[in-house]
């Protein structure tokens, strides 16, 4: 299903991105040495309650996880990198932590991911591999507009991931959103440009790029739902939704402060 919003439509949109980017940002002020990820979790679900949303992960029951996702955030530390199940663990200086978050809040949906390392002590590679996550997503954003087509985006993420060194997995990717959290179209994170979908004002897609240092195989936590690199290596996650309009992209999930 492929929905295309109206102006009211994206006038939430533009609402349920803000609150989602600010939750995110809060989280990250607070993820500090010694926090548990299952109070990141609880901190998340208290804001989503506070604002009038709904969590999009509780009850998500997908073909690729175990049952009810049962939280209200993806928390995926260092060699975990999507999908990351909250539980009970404390995060250590030099932690490269994930958060992906997608809430509904008046019947739209906006879908959001930061990486960040934990303390004081990140190294340069893990600097290199968050920056590179997020200048593809800035790649794809800026050749996103009406009349482009989703390879557009797909080609503009995979030149920018592999040109830094990182070999791109395709199993996961952005999607559209809208009423629900995941619709077509699927955007790869490498792909030709020219084919695929043409974009249309009142789309909104959620692009996400994401790498893994020195692999591009997935393996399945014990959890049922974290996926992890194959070989233990770091990895890194950048999203944002965007709503395509007459005159280019809209990013909807930029915060409103910054930590």
């Amino acid at each position: 299903m492929i929905e295309i919003l109206n102006a009211t439509e994206l006038e939430r949109a533009r609402a349920t991105g803000a609150l989602v980017a600010d939750i995110l940002q809060s989280l990250k002020s607070r993820a500090t040495v010694g926090t548990n990820l299952l109070d990141i979790d609880w901190w998340a679900k208290a804001m989503i309650v506070e604002a009038g949303a709904v969590s999009c992960y509780v009850d998500y029951e997908p073909s690729f996880g175990r049952g009810p996702f049962g939280h209200y955030i993806c928390t995926s530390v260092n060699d975990a990198v999507l999908h990351g199940l909250p539980h009970d663990y404390i995060l250590a200086d030099g932690d490269l932590l994930s958060l992906d978050l997608a809430v509904s809040l008046r019947g739209v949906v906006a879908d959001s991911a930061i990486s960040f390392v934990v303390g004081d002590s990140a190294s340069p590679e893990d600097e290199a591999m968050i920056g590179a996550t997020e200048r593809a997503l800035a790649a794809a954003i800026a050749v996103a507009g009406p009349g482009a087509r989703i390879g557009d985006l797909s080609h503009a993420i995979g030149s920018v991931l592999t040109g830094a060194g990182y070999a791109v997995n395709t199993q996961f990717g952005g999607h559209g959103v809208g009423s629900t959290m995941h619709q077509d179209p699927h955007i790869s994170n490498t792909g030709r440009p020219g084919r695929g979908y043409r974009l249309r004002p009142g789309l909104l897609l959620a692009i996400e790029p994401w790498v893994m240092a020195g692999t591009d195989e997935l393996v399945t936590d014990n959890d049922g739902w974290t996926l992890r690199s194959a070989t233990g290596s770091r990895t890194a996650h950048s999203e944002h939704t965007i709503a395509i309009t007459d005159d280019g992209a809209e990013i909807l999930t930029l915060p409103s402060r910054r930590d």
